[in-house]
């Protein structure tokens, strides 16, 4: 997840390693995790739905029962495709007259939740996952986040 913000060094937080040593040296889940949320633009086409403030902070009333020695991901964000169920939050594979809202988690996302990982929102794709470039999503074409242009 490429993001803007940095640890304590000032090192951006792009890999799971980076997270990590982020908590190591003192940072919160709490503090970064919102700060992250609140710099996901809703406007940008590559977000179905993001994780509201209130879902944030239930996850992290669960991560902080694990112990995070023993959790591999803890407190590092994922976000799933939007043909990825999440528990109570609508899954439509980019068609909005599709859309469910599943009442379980799909296998991988719970399996992240329980090696706690926290999830931050849903990305669009090519409608049903069927196209090849990303073009084809009522809520926008999907750009390149290495070359946005």
């Amino acid at each position: 997840m490429n993001t803007r913000l940095a640890s304590a060094d000032g090192a951006p937080l792009c890999s799971i390693d980076d997270w990590r040593k982020a908590y190591r040296a003192g940072q919160t889940p709490q503090a970064l995790l919102h700060a992250l949320l609140a710099q996901l633009d809703p406007q940008d086409p590559a977000w179905i739905s993001r994780c509201s403030p209130a879902q944030l902070d239930a996850q992290l009333q669960r991560l902080a029962q694990l112990e995070p020695l023993g959790s591999p991901l803890w407190g590092v964000p994922f976000a799933v495709k939007d043909n990825i169920d999440i528990a109570g939050v609508p899954t439509t594979a980019a068609c909005p007259a599709f859309a469910r809202t599943p009442t379980e988690h799909a296998t991988v996302v719970q399996r992240l939740l329980d090696a706690g990982a926290v999830w931050l929102g849903k990305t669009n794709l090519d409608q049903f996952a069927t196209g090849l470039v990303g073009t084809r999503s009522p809520y926008g074409e999907v750009p390149n986040a290495l070359d946005p242009v």
